[in-house]
């Protein structure tokens, strides 16, 4: 790399350098990744990096915001066109910091929230002890059902109407299939509470068409723009416009001081192209290999949680390999293949262990990978999975980076 980086810092610049070449030459199939946009990077590295610009636009509270103020109204103009939602805020910093903003604006401490168990394929920002959510608020878990592995709608009803949470919870980042928002908007209705949904990893299909929208049944709607969306890393919050002075409120001034206004330039940029025909191809693209990849683990013998996916989320049960989901992600990190490990929802083993893997294809896809190329993405997968031996993973390693040079 060269340039002011390489200059004035050599040991960061050949990091970077590094991490491009280990992109390159690996197969990156994490679920929570993506591949942010040129336009976007450009926005995120330019000179909006250093405006400080505390409160929402008109109403700021240092000077010379008027030209990040147009790029903030521009980047909520697009939100709406995109997505529909009365309510945009578009500052959130992370997606868990909206997530944490949902709580603040409808709940205090002691509530009760009813979510997807983690075990079922929750996220830990929904009642996890180890995070604030889950120390905060009495938590409430609904699960799968164990015959078919999907949301059980009922035990979901029977929770709601007999617990009346503050907070119903629809969302999760290990749960593959599509939901069924007009039930859990009626359930909402039923028991008088909130319906949140966790959108991080459906609202970016949403927007391509792939995914129903939950925008026209959520009071609420939190949104990671970098999880299928090619923006930068932030977060969003899309919502009723009842709800729009505790969301604002919640974000600023209670969570944060001044939003990055680079970031905020960036997803206006990925809501730009996220409106067009090629991003609608790109996420049907992205569900259609996800799916690929889930029959060709069933055809080879192993277990999708779920019976396979609608999302670009697989979780592969790896037991029946003889390893764990640790062990399996192991091998396949030897392999030159980046996956997370995971567990089953009536998972026996230890979730330090896990017996599955989890996997995404929304960085892949930007990569060039097609739903025709899943049937030798397993086979290098269940080759590296199955074996301990050094030199059989370095020899997946090297097809999976000339299957990388091929695309």
């Amino acid at each position: 790399m060269t340039g002011p980086l390489a200059a004035v810092d050599p040991q960061i610049s050949a990091l970077i350098e590094r991490e491009e070449r280990r992109r390159e030459q690996s197969l990156q199939l994490l679920a929570a990744e993506t591949i942010a946009s040129p336009a976007v990077r450009a926005a995120v590295g330019s000179t909006l990096a250093d405006k400080y610009a505390e409160g929402y636009p008109g109403h700021r509270y240092h000077g010379g915001v008027e030209v990040v103020d147009n790029v903030e109204r521009l980047a909520v103009e697009r939100a709406h066109a995109l997505f529909g939602a009365d309510y945009v805020n578009v500052q959130p910093l992370s997606w868990p910091l909206a997530n944490f903003a949902v709580y603040v604006a409808f709940a205090q401490p002691g509530d009760q929230v009813l979510s997807l168990s983690l075990r079922h394929g929750g996220h830990q920002s929904h009642g996890s002890r180890a995070n604030w959510s889950g120390r905060w608020f009495n938590i409430l878990n609904y699960e799968v059902r164990e015959d078919t592995e999907q949301v059980d709608y009922d035990q979901v009803r029977d929770l709601a109407l007999i617990h009346r949470p503050r907070i119903l919870v629809a969302g999760g980042t290990a749960y593959t299939r599509a939901w069924d928002f007009a039930t859990m908007r009626t359930i909402a209705d039923e028991a008088g509470c909130i319906l949140w949904v966790d959108g991080a990893h459906l609202v970016g299909l949403a927007a391509g068409g792939v995914l129903e929208s939950p925008v026209p049944y959520a009071d609420v709607v939190s949104v990671a723009t970098n999880k299928v969306m090619r923006g930068p890393r932030g977060g969003l919050l899309l919502a009723r416009a009842e709800h729009a002075e505790a969301l604002s409120r919640a974000v600023y001034p209670f969570l944060q001081g001044a939003p990055a206004m680079n970031s905020i330039a960036g997803k206006a940029v990925a809501f730009a192209e996220s409106s067009t025909d090629d991003y609608r191809r790109y996420t049907r693209t992205v569900a259609d290999t996800a799916a690929a990849l889930a029959a060709g683990f069933a055809d080879r013998g192993l277990h999708p949680v779920g019976g396979g996916t609608d999302t670009h989320v697989g979780v592969v049960d790896v037991s029946s390999l003889g390893v764990s989901g640790r062990e399996a992600t192991r091998r396949l990190a030897a392999a030159g293949i980046v996956v997370d490990k995971a567990i089953t929802p009536f998972d026996p083993a230890p979730v330090s262990e896990g017996s599955a893997i989890r996997f995404g294809t929304a960085a892949v896809t930007t990569g060039g990978i097609r739903p025709s190329d899943a049937p030798r993405i397993v086979d290098l997968m269940m080759d590296a999975m199955s074996t301990a031996d050094e030199r059989r993973h370095a020899a997946v390693a090297a097809s999976v980076a000339h299957l990388g040079e091929a695309e």
